[in-house]
């Protein structure tokens, strides 16, 4: 069984930064992808940002410009790289990571923005 750590969220004025972190339990190489979600209270999960083993980065266009993502191979970790933050990000970020038809999530990490 795969477990994906998040850390790094917290409390954050507008404007600033904050870096994720998702520590895998094994060689991210496995995995088809890693990414990051995020599900504020009333709404959906929905897909931040995703990067294939192939090192494709994907975005949603709300993050495009602000967030990156990234990995260290012998970390077995990958990062979510947050500035020019928003009180709408404001919500709980979720690891995922794909390998064939197994999907994994992390437990989630509180990210809150104050204007």
């Amino acid at each position: 069984q795969v477990q994906l750590v998040e850390s790094g969220g917290g409390l954050v004025q507008a404007g600033g930064s904050l870096r994720l972190s998702c520590a895998a339990s094994r060689s991210i190489f496995s995995f088809n992808a890693m990414g990051w979600y995020r599900q504020a209270p009333g709404n959906e999960r929905e897909l931040v940002a995703t990067l294939t083993s192939s090192s494709t980065a994907r975005y949603a266009d709300s993050v495009k410009g602000r967030f990156t993502i990234s990995r260290d191979n012998a970390k077995n970790t990958v990062y979510l790289q947050m500035n020019s933050l928003k009180p709408e990000d404001t919500a709980v970020y979720y690891c995922n990571a794909l390998s064939g038809w197994s999907n994994y999530w992390g437990q989630g990490t509180q990210v809150t923005v104050s204007s």
